[in-house]
């Protein structure tokens, strides 16, 4: 199969891809390096309206305004993942807007985060860029109500989202609890097909599943988060679900247990694996905190890329009650998300935070 040809690639430019030197949420510094540089950071006073800040690396800051309202801030930006501008600005405002919807949250508003390579890139590409990324907000009901731009090396796009959550349907990362069942709202593979389009062996029809998986908007949140039985929340982008799972499990101090054979995957992303398409990034996320995972002696290599593979805009990963399952597998469907699956559970504590069956 042949790299598809977007019919909004403007062909006198560069492939966007060919800019960056790592694109969507593979951009992330790897874990290891990343509490490398946080550990020398000075601690700063907590005030107690900060419901949720960086102790548990959560997915955005909390802040009670009062009994009713609490504001939910984040920002997420990154690197080109495809060569199309609009569907670029797409996948990077998909993103950077679930951290609201993880947090249990309805965003409200957005401010754009833009640096362009303005001497390479046209004025009709970047805003194309924009373009995307303001279709989404229209589609989430949010306005972009500013932002900053600057002339950069490398071409960068993202949004700084808030929204609002009553402080008691704030749902974190650290509050699974021993019995629940966890269930991923998205397949995995984005990672790996982002690695084939850039060799030009994804194809048109991966390129539109990639498009499709990476700009569906996690609306199900706030309905999840109104479930009783949902203990925890987290969205799964670039440490993979192995490092999102790690957070569930280091939060809660549990131990996460994955069904590897009934997570879902993204139609022929493990062949691609198989065939080498796997990003850097997966690679640096073991490095990084493979040495507190179990994993089966026969797992195949092209599974470990997979469990590791870092996901731009991926799915949310619940935390519930066994009787509440059926319930947010309803609320994944009527939200569209057919692909939403059991795939794991949290136990009390044992030798190793997270473990693969399977």
């Amino acid at each position: 199969m042949t790299d598809p040809d977007p019919p909004r690639v403007n062909p006198a430019e560069p492939r966007l891809t060919s800019l960056s030197h790592g694109g969507g949420c593979g951009c992330k510094i790897a874990p290891g390096v990343l509490g490398e540089i946080l550990k020398g950071t000075t601690a700063m006073p907590i005030p107690p309206e900060l419901l949720v800040g960086i102790e548990t690396a959560d997915d955005a800051a909390v802040y009670r305004l009062n009994d009713e309202q609490a504001l939910i801030a984040t920002t997420d930006f990154f690197m080109p993942i495809v060569d199309d501008p609009f569907d670029f600005g797409r996948i990077a405002a998909t993103n950077s807007i679930s951290d609201v919807y993880a947090m249990g949250g309805r965003p409200i508003m957005a401010l754009a985060l833009v640096g362009m390579p303005i001497s390479v890139l046209s004025p009709a590409t970047i805003g194309k860029v924009l373009d995307g990324g303001a279709s989404v907000c229209r589609a989430a009901g949010i306005p972009i109500a500013g932002g900053h731009t600057i002339d950069s090396v490398e071409a960068i796009y993202g949004l700084v989202a808030l929204g609002l959550v009553h402080p008691k349907r704030v749902r974190r990362n650290s509050d699974s609890r021993p019995g629940d069942v966890l269930i991923l709202g998205k397949p995995l593979g984005v990672g790996v097909m982002s690695a084939a389009l850039k060799k030009g062996e994804l194809g048109d029809v991966g390129y539109a599943s990639m498009i499709e998986n990476t700009t569906k908007l996690n609306t199900p949140g706030p309905d999840l988060a109104a479930l009783p039985g949902v203990h925890a929340i987290t969205d799964v982008t670039g440490f993979g679900l192995a490092g999102h799972a790690l957070e569930l499990a280091r939060g809660a101090k549990c131990t996460i247990e994955i069904d590897w054979p009934s997570v879902p995957l993204l139609p022929g992303v493990r062949a691609l694996a198989q065939r080498g398409f796997v990003t850097g990034a997966s690679n640096r996320n073991w490095a990084g905190y493979g040495a507190e995972i179990a994993t089966p002696a026969a797992m195949a290599a092209e599974d470990r890329a997979l469990f590791t593979d870092p996901q731009t805009s991926g799915g949310l990963l619940v935390s519930c009650e066994p009787g509440t399952v059926d319930a947010v597998l309803d609320t994944f469907k009527r939200h569209g998300f057919g692909d939403a699956a059991v795939v794991g559970r949290v136990v009390t504590r044992g030798e190793a935070p997270l473990v693969v069956n399977g």
